[in-house]
């Protein structure tokens, strides 16, 4: 009886937390489908007594958001893809290679993971400016083209894997290029999903860089564009929830998409 109440003491925990967790997104939710006399009741309703899917047309149309969707896209996908290969590489360097300054390298990337973003934001902008790559997708994408913290997980996961393997594939002459493109990245498949997915969450949500480096309303990324409807639609805050709600959409896509590859990644990169 007393393992029964604990159970359900921690089930009740557990549910408290996550309504906790997921509660703003459901009353951003409720935002993005009221009527505009509704915004305002007091007290104020969870459920909406009407659904009003043209708040998510109206968001659509009155900006250029599909455009600054697609730069959204186009900043993701090129920063992941180049953060898995870069990443990839650096950490087979570093786990499979002994080289003068190995050790070294590693406690530098190491120690970059505890540098805030913000604190480089100026000698980033600043580089950005001198290679004339400022109000461009590329000066958005460069700087962080690969991070500190995806090194880490790729160098944890190749040493995860038997040196057996490594050198059954150098007895049947596989390349160093060969080896680490058809045997071990293969197996570093859970690893290389977990960073997928949380490059794409950290640069689809980046506020901040995207709004110092980009100028050209064209130019601008879902976030930035809609930091701009807000003081658009200053008040129509129904539209700027549908918004919200469209931007948050690829993200649990991906996300419940890749879960199941997710923890153990997590595990294989951690080195356990």
């Amino acid at each position: 009886m007393g393992h029964l109440t604990t159970r359900l003491f921690r089930l009740f925990l557990l549910l408290f937390f996550a309504l906790i967790a997921v509660f703003p997104f459901l009353w951003l939710l409720s935002t993005s489908l009221k009527g505009s006399e509704e915004l305002f009741a007091f007290p104020p309703d969870l459920i909406p007594q009407t659904l009003n899917f043209e708040n998510y047309s109206g968001a659509f149309n009155s900006v250029p958001f599909g455009d600054y969707f697609i730069n959204s896209f186009i900043i993701v996908s090129v920063t992941v893809m180049l953060n898995l290969l870069i990443s990839s590489l650096a950490g087979y360097g570093l786990a499979r290679f002994s080289f003068k300054g190995r050790e070294l390298i590693f406690l530098l990337i190491v120690a970059s993971l505890m540098i805030p973003k913000e604190i480089i934001i100026i000698p980033l902008y600043v580089s950005i400016l001198k290679l004339n790559l400022a109000d461009s997708l590329v000066g958005v994408i460069i700087p962080f083209a690969v991070e500190g913290f995806a090194i880490y997980m790729m160098r944890q996961a190749f040493l995860s894997i038997p040196k057996e393997i490594e050198e059954a594939a150098v007895m049947d002459g596989c390349g160093f290029f060969k080896m680490w493109w058809t045997v071990m990245l293969p197996m570093t498949k859970p690893t290389l999903i977990t960073l997928a997915i949380f490059t794409f969450i950290g640069t689809w949500g980046d506020f901040l860089w995207p709004l110092i480096v980009l100028k050209s309303p064209e130019n601008y990324t879902l976030q930035v564009g809609l930091s701009y409807m807000m003081g658009t639609f200053v008040n129509n805050y129904r539209y700027v929830a549908a918004g919200s709600v469209i931007a948050i959409i690829p993200v649990l896509i991906l996300f419940l998409a890749s879960q199941k590859h997710f923890q153990r990644g997590l595990f294989m990169g951690s080195g356990k």
